[in-house]
């Protein structure tokens, strides 16, 4: 396989030109990516580009361990795990998988007001929590179940936070699977786009002025990259070298716009590149890829100081969220024969798929034994959705708690008009408790 990354590093007299090159790919038969979000050549090797010592070819490559079918491929170098971490990374994929399709049809049955599916992009999350520390602090979008999920977060804690009852952590202030947890070093989903990539310099940056060998990761979409908050993010991080991990899921699609509408560029990662920092795209159904490369950003974090772009090329199976109607803008056609859509394609290719055969192959792991798992994890999603949704909404005080440390007195006027409006109308609000009246 011609190394892409190594012809990037050569002197610029040695090098074709863009359109050269992309032409000498074709002719020698490189196998390209068909990822939505960039078509461009495998790697094997695991190279970030440093700005100022690497020249970007014209085409990133994807850097991947695996192929399609599992199986490793030839020159990649395989992170060193044994068997009980690669099962729980296939156990907290499927646990994702599972929840998704529960609570992914319940808001559909109207038991939730909105959902967002992590189907198709189980191994980014969860590749790349289980290269980092547990004190290294995560930033999410919003499909990362699968890195909280890593670090113990529960079906029965999700499940509170998506009825919004009194054990919600986020008191019902906000949107389904809108998640986090302060204990497991994982700060709460933001609705704001893009807001939580510059917040995590600042959590990056604290833990380096404390001296903690500690970073930041944080999640986004390559539509959440034209957001004007990310190139500010980037450039204050390489600026003050704060030791953050930008961590770009391109999945083909933010909502209602394909990538061809996006950015006409060679996708996400060069622009790590371009403001300063060490950058590499990978194969993001490729869970060995996806932790061989946040385990070399983590370490590039901490030990030189720098941030670090990670662009993991995925697919996005379900649309957008439950508000949005993919059909509208999804391109239909298979990127290859045999399958009846682009989503079949892809699907046939899920890191779930994928990393099976690979455990399957080496006596890890069995059909039946997902099989089995499946409807333990399902019986377990449905009885959490159940459970969660006979518990109580929170305290209608939380309405006005967690802003002021002394609420001002306009606050204390709402809050007392509120509890005269549900005492003069209690029966129209069976759902608030006498209690909850009484002591507001």
């Amino acid at each position: 396989m011609l190394n892409l990354a190594r012809l990037a590093w050569r002197p610029a007299a040695c090098r074709p030109s863009a359109h050269g090159a992309r032409r000498s790919f074709a002719s020698a038969g490189v196998p390209l990516s068909r990822f939505v979000g960039a078509q461009t050549p495998y790697t094997h090797e695991c190279s970030f580009y440093y700005p100022h010592v690497h020249d970007l070819p014209a085409a990133m490559p994807v850097f991947r361990l695996m192929d399609d079918e599992g199986v490793a491929v030839a020159g990649g170098v395989l992170p060193d795990l044994d068997e009980p971490t690669c099962v729980r990374m296939m156990e907290t994929m499927v646990s994702v998988n599972e929840f998704d399709k529960v609570f992914f049809d319940a808001q559909r049955q109207g038991r939730l007001s909105f959902y967002f599916t992590n189907r198709g992009e189980e191994a980014c999350a969860v590749g790349s929590c289980a290269a980092l520390k547990l004190e290294d602090w995560i930033w999410p979008q919003y499909r990362e179940l699968g890195a909280i999920f890593w670090r113990g977060y529960t079906y029965e804690e999700a499940a509170n936070q998506c009825c919004h009852n009194e054990l919600d952590m986020t008191k019902g202030r906000q949107l389904p699977m809108h998640i986090g947890s302060p204990e497991k070093y994982s700060m709460y989903v933001k609705s704001n786009l893009g807001q939580q990539v510059p917040a995590a310099n600042g959590a990056a940056y604290f833990q380096k002025l404390l001296g903690k060998e500690r970073c930041a990761i944080t999640y986004f979409g390559e539509g959440c990259a034209s957001e004007g908050d990310i190139p500010s993010a980037l450039n204050i991080a390489a600026v003050h070298g704060c030791p953050t991990i930008f961590f770009c899921r391109n999945n083909g699609y933010a909502i209602s716009t394909h990538t061809d509408d996006q950015y006409k560029s060679d996708g996400i990662a060069p622009r790590g590149v371009a403001f300063g920092m060490p950058s590499i795209r990978v194969d993001g159904n490729d869970i060995f890829a996806v932790y061989a490369a946040t385990a070399r950003a983590r370490e590039i974090a901490v030990r030189e100081g720098k941030p670090t772009m990670i662009e993991a090329m995925s697919y996005r199976i379900n649309s957008h969220s439950t508000s949005d109607d993919d059909s509208k803008y999804r391109r239909s056609e298979s990127p290859e024969a045999g399958y009846d859509s682009e989503r079949d394609y892809w699907e046939a290719r899920s890191p779930i798929v994928r990393f099976g055969k690979h455990l399957i192959a080496k006596g890890w792991w069995s059909a039946q034994r997902e099989d089995d798992l499946r409807k333990v994890l399902r019986k377990r999603a449905i009885t959490a959705l159940n459970d969660a949704e006979k518990i109580p909404q929170p305290h209608p005080k939380h309405l006005y708690t967690d802003v002021f440390d002394t609420i001002p007195w306009h606050l204390e006027l709402q809050q007392a008009t509120l509890k005269d409006h549900l005492t003069r109308y209690r029966k129209h609000y069976p759902d608030v408790s006498d209690e909850h009246i009484n002591s507001l």
